[in-house]
């Protein structure tokens, strides 16, 4: 792109009016479906349609968000919901599900697709991968620095989107289960409850606060670089905002972009009543530059309050007036031809300002008689050709070239109007079409289920006990209890002489796989170098792998005949078979995600029958994985290594529960933890009757011999000992009967 793209909201049709008229290239917007804003007005089938329509004869795009996780049982209904949109000429689709991502790009040839932020994309690596996938674009992880999207953009040479004014989640989009655990209202099918702007407590005290409650991005002034930094398009959070609210950002965003471009070398300044305005527009009671240049930090957070502070109703008139109320018709040159004995003729021609670019079309209406009572006056003529009525066009010129004593009755006259004027707006359309729509087919057959071939798995057989371990006693404890695998937390990975002698004390009995970050960032190139040379050695028997940089990075590294198993966490989410096929290339065992239910779970088993499937039976689901810090926000930070030995503390609701927060210092990110563990202890037999025979048991603060307890417990459940009740008292199923909506 020569130019950055400012990509505006619309939470409704006339916000997708007011975005459009206030200067943004592109606007994005859901429909009734698969949308990450379950709770905006959204858009029926046919405004979709219109938008897509009146986007492009006004030379602008249009971005569908498809950007939800999406079930197994559902994948038969995006095929005629997408359908309409992809022959309507829509310019792309915003995707989080991997599933989805694979299925699209086979059934709708052409369509751009951009990975949403929802995906999670921290580095170059993800990036590459989704390159060589087929995206075109990705939003990645809004907590980046413009260091690291300088980074990925260099390395991956992908289009890159990022957000630069709105709200900003706390935890790295598409990581957080918090509202979806609590109260069922899931973040991934885009019902956010957003407990990230309720007060907390921490460690403690008797005081609350809002520790999770990040300010609104504002990064107007920071305009220059971001361009300098290559990223391609600008990205305006709000599509649950007001229509006023996208036009008034898209209009001041628009100005200081036109302004830069005008003189990228000369001075850059916003004036103070700019500033004001985008103040006054529905932003919180603090304003940050987001992640750009910082990491985290107290400043970032809106700890007294996170209420907006409203918005000025008379600038929000203003706004209204000027973009939502005014006539913004497309100005067109008109000149009628009639005479006798030969059709009546309209010719409509469209210069786009500032472009070099026309349209001109030529229409034919009756023939022109000669007047037998009362012939057509010019004037009258013009009045009525003037006359654009519903379309987007006004006369702005007006020739006409007639004989005298002609007529022509006024229906015949209309006619001819409608016909130039449908026929200016389908040529417009057309150029449109041949530009930024060329080489696109027709949608492709409607079957919803992948193609057969890359099965290699078999299943498993007889139960077995995995166990994940966040500190060196409870590695200890798995292998001495004789589980059959032990997922060895990566902050446990800095001796290599331990490492060592855990492996012997593993022996032959128990495998020693190592759990890679949640997150890997661009800081952690000497963590990769250093875990490369530990899984080329023979500690480790395999990775269970978080993250698609992961992934790929696994798989350049040691090329895709190493013989070690790769497995994925639940975090990588596997909603439907198609999602299985994209991350099956890398390794067929999978644990289940966190959110579908026991119906749901067994519909994903029965489609994938060449995957092992596990499932995590016990232990606190991490709810948040955020770049934020609670200890920095709180008392400032600890440095790493010295950390390692305080890496607890804790959040506690206004209902007096308290989630565990680990600080995990040597990656700088926290995980939030669910106040009670899961338990799905009265579950297994069930999963087992799905083909579900390896079940994990994560633990996190978990010390001595509660430990030691619930391994001898589920082992006991494993080898088909009698049920009776766990060693804990209070626990959660999570989602494994309710599922989400």
């Amino acid at each position: 792109m020569e130019r950055v793209e400012l990509l505006a909201p619309a939470g409704n049709y006339e916000g997708f009016l007011g975005a459009v008229h206030a200067g943004a290239d592109a606007v994005y917007l859901g429909g009734m479906k698969f949308g990450a804003r379950a709770y905006a007005d959204n858009f029926s089938e046919e405004e979709v349609c219109r938008a897509i329509r009146y986007a492009h004869i006004y030379g602008r795009k249009v971005y569908l968000t498809l950007n939800t996780l999406v079930k197994e049982k559902e994948f038969h209904e995006i095929y005629d919901y997408l359908a309409p949109f992809y022959e309507a000429g829509l310019d792309g689709v915003i995707i989080q599900d991997m599933g989805v991502f694979l299925w699209v790009g086979r059934r709708f040839p052409g369509l751009a697709r951009h990975v949403s932020t929802q995906a999670a994309i921290t580095g170059a690596w993800g990036a590459r991968l989704l390159k060589k996938s087929g995206a075109q674009r990705i939003v990645p992880a809004r907590e980046l620095s413009l260091e690291e999207i300088r980074e990925m953009k260099r390395e991956a040479g992908i289009e890159i989107e990022t957000f630069i004014h709105g709200a900003v989640c706390y935890c790295y989009s598409g990581q957080c289960l918090f509202s979806s655990i609590i109260g069922g209202r899931s973040g991934n099918r885009g019902r956010c409850a957003q407990p990230c702007r309720l007060p907390y407590r921490t460690d403690g005290e008797k005081k609350e606060c809002y520790p999770l409650s990040l300010k609104d991005m504002c990064t107007i002034e920071m305009l220059p670089e971001l361009i300098k930094a290559g990223i391609d398009s600008f990205k305006i959070e709000g599509r649950m905002k007001s229509p006023e609210y996208a036009a008034g950002v898209t209009a001041l965003y628009r100005k200081y972009i036109d302004r830069y471009y005008r003189n990228p070398e000369g001075e850059f300044r916003v004036e103070k009543q700019d500033m004001e305005k985008l103040k006054a527009l529905y932003l919180r009671s603090g304003i940050s530059t987001g992640y750009y240049k910082q990491h985290n930090g107290r400043q970032m957070i809106t700890l007294e309050s996170p209420a907006y502070a409203g918005r000025d109703e008379e600038l929000a008139g203003r706004i209204r007036k000027k973009y939502l109320e005014g006539d913004f018709r497309l100005p067109v040159q008109a000149k009628a031809v009639l005479k006798k004995g030969c059709p009546a003729m309209l010719t409509l021609r469209y210069e786009k300002e500032g472009a070099g670019e026309a349209a001109e079309i030529m229409a034919e209406g009756e023939t022109v008689q000669a007047a037998q009572k009362r012939p057509l006056d010019p004037a009258a003529v013009e009045k009525q050709l003037a006359k654009s009525g519903n379309t987007v066009f006004c006369m702005e010129r007006m020739e006409i070239d007639m004989q005298e004593d002609v007529f022509l009755p006024v229906k015949a006259l209309n006619d001819l109007r409608r016909r130039a004027c449908e026929g200016l707006e389908q040529s417009i359309l057309d150029r449109y079409a041949a530009v930024h729509l060329y080489g696109r087919g027709r949608a492709g057959e409607r079957n919803v289920f992948r193609e057969a071939g890359r099965m290699n798995g078999g299943s498993v057989n007889g139960n077995r006990i995995h166990v994940l371990a966040l500190t060196e006693g409870q590695a200890v404890s798995a292998v001495k209890a004789g589980v059959q695998r032990l997922y060895l937390d990566s902050c446990l990975c800095r001796e290599g002489r331990r490492l060592s002698e855990l492996k012997a004390l593993c022996g032959e009995r128990t495998e020693l796989y190592l759990a890679l970050p949640y997150i890997i960032r661009m800081r952690d190139e000497g963590f990769l170098e250093e875990t490369g040379k530990l899984l080329a050695g023979g500690i480790f028997d395999g990775v269970l792998a978080r993250s698609p940089e992961e992934l790929y990075w696994i798989t350049e590294t040691f090329g895709e005949k190493w013989g070690k198993r790769i497995v994925s966490d639940a975090g990588l989410y596997i909603w439907n078979s198609e999602a299985e096929s994209f991350y099956g290339k890398f390794g067929t065992e999978h644990y289940l995600p966190y959110e579908l239910n026991g119906y749901e779970v067994r519909e994903l088993t029965e489609k994938t029958p060449g995957a092992e499937w596990a499932a995590v039976v016990y232990g606190r689901i991490p709810m948040m994985v955020t770049a934020n810090c609670v200890v920095r926000t709180k008392e400032g930070c600890r440095p790493y290594p010295e950390s390692r030995d305080t890496s607890f503390c804790m959040l506690t609701d206004r209902y007096r529960k308290d989630f565990p927060v680990y600080t995990d210092c040597r990656h700088c990110y926290n995980r939030i933890y669910n106040s009670l563990p899961l338990s799905l202890h009265q579950e297994m037999d069930k999963a087992g009757e799905m083909g579900i025979h390896t079940f994990r048991l994560d633990f996190t603060d978990e010390i001595g011999n509660d430990v030691d307890r619930v391994i001898s417990y589920f082992k006991g459940l494993a080898d088909g000992q009698q049920r009776t009740e766990p060693p804990y008292k209070e626990y959660t199923k999570g989602h494994w009967k309710r599922g989400v909506e």
